[in-house]
């Protein structure tokens, strides 16, 4: 019997079945972060119950901790890390803290440190876990971080399969956050609810891993719990020193069953831009703010109140919005790739006079790399502000990287959602090397439009 990708890893992990069609499902890695592991502990310690297995763990500090320094920007921020620093020395967990060389942003970090290989079962507090599935791993954000602490295994219901295929190549200038935008945008921000996504064909295989990574993070914005790419030589030789097995290969048996298939064609793929507060609201750069038109009264009310919030007008020329601020960070894109893309576009550039710049490192060890290739030397030429320490940042609203009031924000985010970035801010999704290009213009930009400059 031809079984998925997605299959095979829920089979491989199935402990049992459960009664009402549900599984235990046996979890390879837990990652946690200060933010969403207070209430498990806290149960786990109510019931005087130890972790079952603190190897399996890993625990980061990244969503409120500040940026521009290692101290915590507020009372409140400081007791929840001191919190988790308590909790990992009680239960024997390891935990990357603030100044461990090894800090950062959970899902940049996991990669980087060997700690994920192509058929894992990966499980973490945060929804864009997905992100591992850029290594053939099966990555998902759960609730139930108590129960993995205390079992190693969750309660699991099997979901539907979809394959997303991308085919032919890319054109110069669009990447790989274009290519997720996309999908999103031809699927809907619930057009995966209840599925797991495969990314198939030339212009998935193509990416480098970071390429990958980004993809698969964004998945989650589909609407899937689920996102994975099949493992080849690419991806197993990136794991370096891994917990599992990098050699063997994990992939969609020829000839598997998927409920759903897509077909996108790279050549209808530009550069995107988000204009709305869902991230399926996004055109090409090259393309004005879109009509509600032919849609039903449900939507138009949607598209209205986005417009509404965003403060934009239908028919208005996407590169004809100015910014405020710039801001290049993110489990989505923060790796030193995406940072060489940003600098490439900034170098002997400037930022446009009022516009506010940051780019925050993925993490420590992304952060030393870039340093050492003299990346921090062209952002803060350009007038970035270099972070010194790593972080989600401005990324959401829960530390003092904030946008205020009717600011307007190119980031390199993954969401748009209103008050995502500060209570009103305005966020405009696109690549890292699209908000540099808007950062040193002053407004939305065509990336396409500094290559050609480049080239004549």
């Amino acid at each position: 019997m031809t079984r998925t990708l997605y299959d095979k890893l829920v089979d491989t992990h199935k402990v049992c079945d459960l009664p009402g069609g549900e599984m235990l499902l046996y979890v390879d890695l837990h990652v946690m972060n200060e933010y969403t592991s207070p209430q498990a502990f806290s149960g786990l310690a109510e019931k005087d119950l130890p972790v079952w297995d603190p190897g399996a763990h890993l625990a980061v500090v990244d969503h409120v901790n500040a940026t521009r320094g290692r101290a915590a920007p507020d009372e409140a921020s400081k007791l929840l890390i001191d919190n988790l620093g308590r909790n990992c020395d009680r239960h024997g967990i390891a935990l990357y803290g603030l100044g461990d060389p090894r800090q950062g942003i959970e899902h940049v970090v996991v990669p980087e440190q060997g700690l994920v290989a192509p058929g894992m079962v990966i499980a973490c507090g945060d929804s864009h876990t997905t992100t591992y599935g850029a290594f053939g791993a099966l990555g998902f954000g759960t609730s139930e971080v108590e129960h993995v602490l205390a079992t190693q295994t969750l309660r699991y219901r099997r979901m539907k399969n979809m394959r997303v295929t991308v085919t032919g190549d890319l054109a110069p200038g669009v990447g790989a956050k274009d290519v997720i935008m996309k999908l999103v945008q031809v699927i809907g921000a619930g057009g995966a609810n209840g599925y797991a996504v495969e990314f198939a064909g030339d212009a998935i295989t193509a990416q480098t891993i970071t390429g990958r990574m980004t993809i698969c993070n964004m998945a989650v914005e589909l609407g899937a719990r689920a996102a994975l790419i099949a493992s080849d030589e690419d991806s197993r030789a990136t794991v370096i020193g891994s917990i599992a097995n990098p050699v063997e290969r994990w992939d969609s048996d020829e000839g598997a069953t998927f409920d759903r298939e897509v077909h996108i064609d790279a050549a209808d793929i530009a550069p995107l831009v988000s204009w709305g507060t869902s991230p399926d609201q996004s055109v090409s750069v090259d393309a004005a703010v879109p009509k509600a038109d032919g849609t039903t009264p449900k939507a138009k009310e949607s598209h209205a109140r986005a417009l509404d919030y965003m403060g934009l007008t239908a028919g208005t020329p996407m590169t004809d919005i100015t910014i405020d601020r710039a801001f290049i960070g993110s489990c989505t894109n923060s790796r030193i790739e995406d940072l060489r893309q940003a600098a490439w576009v900034l170098k002997g550039r400037k930022v446009a006079d009022g516009v506010t710049a940051i780019v925050v490192p993925g993490s420590a060890m992304t952060r030393t790399t870039a340093e050492a290739e003299g990346l921090d030397e062209t952002f803060k030429a350009a007038g970035f502000d270099w972070r010194p320490e790593s972080g989600c940042s401005m990324c959401l609203a829960m530390n003092d990287d904030l946008a205020m009031d009717g600011e307007r924000v190119a980031s390199s985010t993954n969401r748009n959602f209103e008050g995502r970035q500060g209570r009103g801010a305005r966020t405009h999704l696109m690549s890292p090397a699209m908000v540099a290009a808007a950062a040193v213009e002053g407004r939305i930009t065509d990336l396409r439009d500094f290559l050609k400059a480049e080239a004549s």
